[in-house]
């Protein structure tokens, strides 16, 4: 089951009701882009699963539990499972590349 994505076109298969397109799901692992608008509410819920985000695009902020960073292209953020976590301060519309392990039941 190998395959070939390309990041633009799957940011433009979301949409504002829709900011998470999954892309690829297997029983080990899932993955998926996340998009937020500059200014946007990012809404998400912790994850039973630990978490891999890789920042293609764009300028925020992210808190995980009590730390808070800044997210920039190019940064790798780990979050492991049922941790609170949020992106905040979003100033450039954020494009993350998502990848979940196991596969995102949550």
């Amino acid at each position: 089951m190998s395959g070939f994505y390309s990041v633009e076109k799957l940011v433009a298969r979301t949409t504002p009701d829709r900011r998470y397109n999954e892309f690829l799901r297997v029983p080990t692992m899932s993955a998926g882009v996340y998009v937020l608008p500059a200014g946007a509410t990012d809404r998400q819920s912790p994850h039973q699963e630990d978490e891999i985000y890789y920042a293609v695009r764009g300028k925020a902020e992210i808190r995980i539990g009590d730390i808070q960073h800044s997210v920039q292209p190019g940064d790798v953020i780990f979050v492991e499972a049922r941790a609170e976590h949020r992106f905040f301060d979003i100033e450039e519309e954020l494009v993350l590349l998502v990848v979940f392990a196991p596969a995102e039941s949550s």
